[in-house]
């Protein structure tokens, strides 16, 4: 699995890893990023959480969530498919 580069004011994910993860290809990502389709949400643990980032990118369709310690090795990586409903 890939690594999140953390830096002071900025993250970054592999294009790739992202766009597996939502189930496009990585342009679609890239044009998804300029255009507001795809968002996403950095954060910072805290307590008991303390030293992990979470990285979670939204399309319209799926939610990919990266979860990294403080030096951007990734611990886990989870994606849900909204257009899916439960039985």
């Amino acid at each position: 699995m890939t690594r999140i580069e953390i830096g002071d004011d900025m993250i970054q994910v592999d294009a790739q890893t992202v766009a597996d993860g939502l189930q496009m290809d990585p342009e679609a990502l890239k044009q998804g990023m300029r255009d507001g389709t795809i968002t996403s949400r950095f954060e910072r643990g805290e307590g008991e959480h303390a030293g992990r980032i979470r990285v979670t990118f939204f399309s319209p369709a799926r939610r990919v969530r990266l979860t990294a310690d403080d030096t951007g090795n990734i611990l886990t990586c989870s994606a849900v498919d909204y257009t899916k409903r439960p039985l």
